[in-house]
C-alpha cells in the first residue's frame, strides 16, 4: 500500500500557502500567542486538504510456476515389446508425473511431445529445441525447472557453457533397462557409381554398444537379393569388401550382421549401399547376311548412341560366289570368324544376326559356341527375313537350341499393322509404345513375317492372322529375342507415318542386356522424403498386396493399384525412418527412408550420460524409471523457494516463483468528503474554543 498526493490547486500555490502558514505559526509561537498550537494544526489540516493525500492499495495474484515436461517420441523410443517397451515406460512415467505435479496447485506443467520431424530426411532427437520453443513465451523468473522423459539418445544437447535461458534445475527420467546392449552395422564408405564388370570396394563396420558379449561377428553380404559372401568382422574395425558390378542400373549391396541374443533391437543389424552400374561402352556385334533396306536402320540406331562400340559385318561375298579372283585383289575385308566367335565372343554385350543364313561362312561348331555364349549370360537378337524360312536357316544349326521359335518354312505375305499382344501391353519393352493404344495402331503397316511353330517365352507383338512377330525368351543366364520380320525399316523411313522403331529397338536391346528397369517381373521401391513409392511390374496379373516390414520390426500389408497395364504402384506416407523391406510373392527389395547417416539410426542403447552434465550444473537429478519388479518408479517432487543451491539425491527440486500479477488498485482520498470536512471542523472548533476561554 502507498500514499500519493493529488493537489487541488497548482503545486506552486500550494507551496506558497504552506510557507505562509509556516511563517504565521512560527510568529505565533515566537510571540506566545494563546492557541498557537491549535492554529498550527488548523493550518496544517488546511494545507493537507489542499494537497489531497490519496491512499492506494494494490490487489495482486501470485503467478504459477511453469515446469516444462519434454516427452521423447522419437523412433528409438519404439524399442521393446509390451509393458517393457520404452514407449510404455514413457506413457506410464508421464501419467505418474502428471499426478505428482497435480498435487501442487501453484505448479503449471507445460507438456511438449518431441517427435521426429516428418519433413526432414535426417531424423534426430531434438529435445532441447523443443524445450526452447515450449518456454519461448515464459519469463525466466517463472520457470521452475525442466523434466525430460527420454531414453537419453538426444542429439541437440547444448554445450555445458551455453545458457539455457532460465535458472532452474534440469531433470531426466530415463526409459529403457540399465544393462542394455546392441550390435549394429554401418557402411562407412563406398562408390555411388561403378563400371559394369569392374571391381569396386565398400567399407563397412560392426559396432557394439553397451555391455556386449564381444567376439567376432558374422556378416552376410547380398547383392541384388542374392547372397554372395559371408565374412567375419571384429567389432569396431573397418572391413573392406570387394565385389564386381554385375549389371547396369541400381545394384543393392546389403550387409547383415548376425543378431545377438537379448540385444535391444535387430532393426539396425542391416545396412545397404546402392550403386549405379554404368556400362562404359556397349560392345555390339552386328552381322548382316546380305545388303538390304533394313540394314541401314540397324546401323543408324546403333551408331547414334555414343556409348555403343559397334562391330558390323555384311556378307557381300558368300562362298558360292567364289570366282577364282585372288584374295589380294579383292577390296573386301575378310570376315574374322575365329577372332569374333572364339577368342572375343565373351567381350560382346549383344550379338545381332540381321537376315543371316547359314551359307558356310561360319563353321557349325561356331553356332554351338554362340549358343553357349547365350547360356552363360550373353544376349542374342535375330532379325529374320525370308532366308530364315529357307533351307539355309540358322534354325537348322546348333543355334536352334537357344532359339525360342522354329520356322515352318512358310512366309506370311500379308499387309498388317503390328499389334501388341495382351502380354505386350504389360511388358516393359512394348508397354506404352507411341501409337499402340488406338485401333488400328497409329503407325505404318508391314507386309511379311516368318511363319513359326508356337514359340517359347513371351510373344509381345503379333502380325497378320495373330501370328508371332516379336518373341522374347530367357535361356540359361542369357536372353534371346526374335523379330520375325525384316520390315522394321519401313517405320524408320516414315512409310505411312512411320512408327516407334527407335524406341522399340532400343528397349529390346536393353532388355537383352538385362537392364533392371525393363524386367518383366520386378519389385522396386524408392523414397521421396517420408513417402515410400513401391512399384511392381508383372505380366502375370494382379500380384496382390505388398508386405512392408518397418524399421521398428512391425509389418503392414500395402495394396498395390494398377496404374498402367502390368504396372502396379503404391505410395505410403511413413512416420518411421530407416531400412524398410518390401516383399511381394518371391520378390523382395530394400529401401532406406531418410539419410543413412542420420543420428537416430546410429545408437539405440538408452543412456544417462547425455543429461548428467546439465543435471549436475543446475542441481537436477537423472533417474532411470525402470524398477526391479518390472514396473516404473519416479522420484518425488520438492518445491523450493528461492534458488536451488543443493541437489537432492532422491527428489526432483523445482524452484517456485515469487512473481505476481496486478489484478486491480483501490484508492481512498484521505481529506475527501465528510472525513476531511470533519477534520477541519474539529481543528477550527478547537481553536475557537481555546480563544473563547
Amino acid at each position: 500500500m502507498t500514499i500519493d498526493f493529488s493537489p487541488l490547486v497548482p503545486e506552486a500555490v500550494l507551496i506558497a500557502l504552506s510557507i505562509l502558514a509556516a511563517l504565521l505559526v512560527a510568529l505565533s509561537l515566537w510571540r506566545g500567542v494563546r492557541g498557537a498550537v491549535l492554529r498550527a494544526l488548523a493550518l496544517a489540516a488546511l494545507c493537507l486538504a489542499l494537497a489531497n493525500p490519496v491512499f492506494f492499495q494494490e490487489e495482486r495474484e501470485p503467478l504459477s510456476t511453469i515446469v516444462a515436461v519434454v516427452v521423447d517420441r522419437s523412433q528409438s523410443q519404439d524399442v521393446g515389446q509390451g509393458a517393457a517397451s520404452r514407449r510404455a515406460m514413457t506413457d506410464q512415467a508421464l501419467a505418474t508425473l502428471k499426478e505428482r505435479l497435480a498435487r501442487f496447485p501453484q505448479i503449471e506443467p507445460r507438456i511438449v511431445e518431441a517427435a521426429d520431424d516428418a519433413d526432414t530426411e535426417t531424423p534426430s532427437t531434438r529435445l532441447f529445441s523443443a524445450l526452447s520453443n515450449a518456454l519461448s513465451d515464459v519469463p525466466p523468473a517463472r520457470v521452475g525447472g525442466a523434466i525430460f522423459i527420454t531414453d537419453g539418445q538426444i542429439h541437440d544437447v547444448p554445450d555445458i557453457n551455453q545458457p539455457l535461458g532460465f535458472d532452474a534445475p534440469v531433470h531426466g527420467l530415463i526409459t529403457g533397462q540399465p544393462d542394455e546392449f546392441d550390435r549394429r552395422i554401418e557402411v562407412i564408405s563406398g562408390p555411388r557409381f561403378g563400371i559394369v564388370g569392374e571391381e569396386q570396394a565398400v567399407t563397412f563396420r560392426v559396432i557394439d554398444d553397451g555391455r556386449t558379449p564381444g567376439g567376432t561377428a558374422e556378416v552376410t553380404v547380398s547383392l541384388n537379393g542374392q547372397q554372395i559372401a559371408t565374412q567375419r568382422a571384429e567389432p569396431g574395425t573397418d572391413i573392406p569388401f570387394r565385389f564386381t558390378v554385375p549389371r547396369g542400373g541400381n545394384n543393392i549391396l546389403e550387409f547383415a550382421v548376425a543378431p545377438l541374443a537379448g540385444e535391444v533391437t535387430e532393426a539396425n543389424n542391416r545396412a545397404v549401399h546402392v550403386l549405379d552400374g554404368i556400362r562404359e561402352n556397349l560392345r555390339v556385334l552386328l552381322v548382316s547376311g546380305e545388303p538390304h533396306s533394313g540394314e541401314r536402320a540397324w546401323r543408324n540406331l546403333l551408331k547414334s548412341d555414343a556409348s555403343v562400340d559397334l562391330v558390323h559385318f555384311t556378307i557381300l561375298r558368300p562362298p558360292e560366289k567364289q570366282d577364282g579372283t585372288p584374295i589380294n585383289e579383292l577390296s573386301l575385308i575378310a570376315f574374322p570368324t575365329r577372332e569374333l566367335f572364339i577368342e572375343k565372343i565373351n567381350e560382346f554385350d549383344l550379338i545381332i544376326f540381321d537376315r543371316y543364313q547359314h551359307r558356310g561362312v561360319l563353321p557349325i561348331i561356331y553356332y554351338d559356341n554362340i549358343a553357349q555364349y547365350v547360356e552363360n549370360g550373353g544376349a542374342l537378337l535375330i532379325a529374320a527375313g525370308p532366308e530364315h524360312a529357307g533351307a539355309d536357316s540358322i534354325a537348322t544349326t546348333p543355334l536352334s537350341a537357344v532359339l525360342p521359335a522354329s520356322p515352318t518354312g512358310q512366309m506370311n505375305d500379308k499387309a498388317f499393322f503390328p499389334r501388341l499382344t495382351d502380354e505386350g501391353r504389360k511388358h516393359p519393352v512394348t508397354r506404352g509404345l507411341e501409337g499402340a493404344n488406338s485401333e488400328p495402331p497409329h503407325w505404318g503397316r508391314w507386309f511379311r513375317t516368318v511363319d513359326v511353330d508356337p514359340p517359347e517365352g513371351q510373344t509381345i507383338m503379333q502380325g497378320a492372322d495373330n501370328k508371332p512377330l516379336l518373341v522374347l525368351n530367357r535361356v540359361g543366364k542369357g536372353r534371346v529375342a526374335m523379330l520375325l520380320s525384316d520390315q522394321g525399316w519401313l517405320w524408320a523411313r516414315g512409310f505411312e507415318g512411320g512408327g516407334p522403331s527407335v524406341s522399340l529397338y532400343r528397349r529390346m536391346a536393353h532388355w537383352l542386356m538385362q537392364e533392371p528397369a525393363l524386367e518383366e517381373e520386378a519389385l522396386t521401391a524408392r523414397a521421396s522424403g517420408r513417402t515410400l513409392e513401391v512399384t511392381r511390374q508383372t505380366i502375370a496379373g494382379d500380384p496382390g498386396p505388398a508386405r512392408l516390414t518397418l524399421p521398428s520390426g512391425g509389418t503392414q500389408d500395402v495394396p498395390l493399384i494398377e496404374r498402367e497395364p502390368g504396372l502396379y504402384r503404391a505410395d505410403i506416407r511413413t512416420g518411421e525412418t530407416g531400412l524398410f523391406e518390401v516383399a511381394n510373392g518371391d520378390l523382395t527389395t530394400l529401401v532406406h527412408v531418410g539419410s543413412v547417416d542420420a543420428p537416430e539410426f546410429k545408437a539405440t542403447v538408452s543412456t544417462e550420460g547425455t543429461l548428467v552434465p546439465w543435471a549436475e550444473k543446475t542441481k537436477g537429478l537423472v533417474y532411470r524409471v525402470a524398477d526391479a519388479a518390472g514396473g516404473i518408479d519416479i522420484p518425488a517432487i520438492l518445491p523450493v523457494r528461492g534458488p536451488v543451491r543443493v541437489a537432492d539425491a532422491d527428489r526432483m527440486s523445482l524452484r517456485m516463483t515469487d512473481e505476481t500479477v496486478l489484478k486491480g488498485v483501490n484508492s481512498l482520498p484521505l481529506f475527501a468528503g465528510f472525513l476531511g470536512l470533519a477534520a477541519l471542523l474539529l481543528v477550527l472548533s478547537s481553536t475557537w474554543y481555546r480563544e473563547g476561554r
